[in-house]
């Protein structure tokens, strides 16, 4: 029996597909990474559905890609080597939300619409950080690749807040992990061993999570934006550090676009909220006392009639504050997202305008502080999908931004397969070959999503 007819026996006929208009959708992503080849498309439901395509895929050797949203735009969730796509959306389950200890028990197919949808009609109190991407990107997905949310500058990125996971291991068993392993609570992961660090950030080289606890957390009744600016780079690692010292924002981004030409400065974006209006007052006049003796005083400006469209988008939740950043024909973004440590920002600042520059491309960054001890810096590109030296230049300006990045001690967030070899060459060696030995004890077969995390 073929291989075809064999994943047809494990999830029915609908769901699976090696139709070529399919494999080709499967076969590339919305970044400018070249598009790879795709042979199976499989939709699981249950658990045992993903054990039992796992089992077949190790008894014929066969590549497994989990696939989540597939909005990474690194080409993560793109097969290096062909094989199985393992698309999870019709996981799509809440299985339980527990508002007392503030935690929703997923699968891996609830998007942050549908979580955030669900939270505000049964549970109106609680919130989940919620990343500014599309409203179909998976929470599970954001939160194994480290993502950030709109209120990881007070909580932390999502990956911190995971608290237990269910997963199918490379071999096919079945494990859960955290406060779940022990009894019917999924309210955290310790203080056992760290095991659910197994599969985070490993770009689904090490497992295939098919449930997974995520914390909630309170939801203010009220917020308010507050933005400030400066046009001095330098003033950038002590602006952070000031707002970031009185611990009373939920949310904190940097924003710059060279065009229009009225958003051509360094703007701090503070997001303020509160359970009363007096709380709320309270923290607005606070920041704004605060900007005003940054830098010896007035080196920032307050914006005293913030345009409504940009008061808006700030405060929605996702903040879709790059919404216009794509500034070209054809519906090209890419970014590299560089973890920094605050005092780099003003050399990445500077030299990501000369990159962008050298490659034709007009400047738009924006940067999540996390928690006040680094930042999201986002060296961001627009380019046309319909020209491919467009697409080239824009590569390249990729490549240039993440040897920026690790030049200045930094690393790359979910990077392509360049910038997972630049991290790995720049990595302890010892550390490299604990990583190697972990997925070859997990994965003795190498069928797990293979080529992420491999040495040259």
């Amino acid at each position: 029996m073929d291989i075809s007819s064999q994943l047809r026996e494990i999830v029915g006929e609908a769901r699976v597909s090696d139709r070529p208009e399919e494999l080709f959708i499967y076969s590339r992503d919305s970044g400018a990474q070249p598009p790879r080849r795709v042979d199976y498309v499989v939709m699981p439901k249950t658990v045992e559905e993903v054990q039992q395509v796992v089992l077949l895929a190790n008894r014929e050797k066969i590549p497994v890609t989990p696939l989540g949203g597939g909005f990474t735009l690194s080409a993560l969730v793109v097969p290096n080597r062909g094989g199985i796509v393992l698309d999870m959306k019709q996981m799509d389950r809440i299985i339980e939300v527990s508002e007392i200890n503030r935690y929703a028990l997923i699968e891996p197919g609830i998007s942050q619409a549908q979580l955030q949808s669900y939270l505000k009609k049964h549970h109106p109190r609680l919130q989940h950080s919620t990343p500014e991407a599309p409203p179909t990107v998976t929470v599970v997905g954001n939160a194994l690749i480290q993502g950030h949310g709109h209120i990881s500058p007070r909580y932390g990125i999502n990956s911190d807040m995971v608290n237990g996971m269910e997963v199918v291991l490379p071999t096919g068993e079945i494990c859960t992990l955290g406060s779940g392993s022990i009894g019917p609570s999924w309210f955290t992961r310790g203080p056992l061993p760290e095991l659910p660090g197994l599969f985070i950030g490993w770009f689904g080289t090490t497992g295939v999570v098919t449930k997974l606890s995520i914390k909630l957390f309170p939801k203010p009744a009220f917020r308010e934006v507050l933005a400030f600016y400066t046009d001095d780079a330098d003033l950038i690692p002590q602006g952070i550090f000031e707002a970031t010292q009185v611990d009373l924002l939920e949310d904190f981004f940097l924003i710059s676009q060279e065009k229009p030409e009225w958003m051509n400065h360094i703007f701090f974006i503070i997001i303020v909220s509160g359970h009363f209006e007096e709380e709320l007052e309270f923290k607005k006049k606070a920041f704004k006392r605060l900007f005003d003796g940054v830098g010896g005083g007035g080196k920032f400006t307050f914006v005293e009639n913030l345009h409504p469209a940009l008061n808006k988008r700030f405060l929605d939740v996702p903040p879709l504050a790059a919404l216009a950043a794509d500034f070209r024909k054809g519906g090209g973004f890419e970014y590299t997202g560089a973890i920094l440590p605050i005092d780099k920002v003003p050399a990445a600042w500077k030299r990501g305008i000369e990159i962008a520059h050298k490659y034709g491309m007009i400047c738009s960054y924006v940067h999540q502080v996390l928690l006040g001890h680094s930042v999201m810096f986002g060296f961001n590109y627009s380019f046309n999908r319909a020209d491919e030296k467009d697409v080239e230049a824009t590569r390249q300006a990729l490549e240039e931004s993440n040897r920026t990045t690790l030049d200045l001690g930094g690393m790359i967030w979910k990077g392509e397969l360049g910038a997972q070899q630049m991290m790995l060459k720049h990595m302890d060696p010892n550390t490299v070959e604990l990583m190697q030995k972990v997925k070859q004890l997990l994965d003795p077969n190498r069928i797990m999503n293979p080529g992420n995390w491999e040495p040259a």
